[in-house]
């Protein structure tokens, strides 16, 4: 039996190193920018779900509606070639791929938010009102602390979808990771060698991140 080692062209991996790198700082930075910018807008919208109000509710609930139930890869596509040039001319993918990465985490996290806050008895807040506490100070001070201890794992797994998402973004020419594994293999029409990089990179990144999440899980459950 042939060996599959045997026949992989280690100059493509060499040469083409240098970009595979910078790709994948390019991805860890959309995705971090994706997930900070979606933490904001989903704790809005996960609370803005959670008006009394009915009529309130319903333009936070189509938002999470809309990005959950439609395929990321056409949001990027409907937000660099419609949204973005509205805004820059011309327009740039990496923002066009932050922009697109933040609003679609930002339903998912507004779903975790909302599940995170549901989870805190009732009870507590009300003693907090007591204690004079006003509603804005009861969430800030009161409700989040303990909600995100328990919202720490789900919002870990956004995360990491998030940041194999991000490879969605090679679609528009923003140069993160895959974006150069499909620009080695365009230029040497080999398959193995350029994909099989990019997939090893992406485990790296993502079993780096599980860890780090799984550290901080163990610290805040002795906290």
């Amino acid at each position: 039996m042939m060996n599959i080692w045997e026949n992989i062209r280690w100059d493509i991996i060499v040469d083409y190193l240098p970009f595979f790198l910078k790709g994948a700082l390019v991805t860890i930075g959309m995705s971090l920018a994706g997930v900070l910018f979606g933490l904001a807008l989903g704790l809005l919208i996960g609370i803005g779900k959670m008006s009394p109000i009915a009529i309130a509710r319903l333009p936070f609930i189509w938002y999470v509606n809309f990005f959950r139930g439609t395929p990321l890869f056409v949001q990027i596509l409907l937000i660099h070639f419609g949204l973005m040039p509205i805004f820059m001319t011309p327009v740039n993918p990496i923002a066009s791929g932050v922009v697109a990465l933040s609003l679609n985490s930002a339903a998912y996290i507004a779903e975790i938010f909302r599940a995170g806050i549901k989870s805190i008895d009732k009870g507590q807040a009300e003693a907090a009102h007591s204690l004079g506490m006003n509603k804005l100070q009861v969430m800030w001070y009161v409700v989040l602390p303990q909600a995100f201890k328990r919202m720490v794992p789900p919002l870990g797994n956004e995360f990491i979808v998030l940041l194999k998402d991000s490879s969605l973004a090679a679609v528009i020419a923003a140069p993160e990771l895959l974006y150069w594994g499909r620009a080695a293999q365009g230029e040497y029409y080999r398959v193995w060698e350029p994909y099989l990089t990019v997939a090893l990179i992406y485990l790296i990144l993502t079993l780096t991140l599980t860890y780090l999440l799984n550290y901080l899980e163990r610290r805040l459950d002795t906290e």
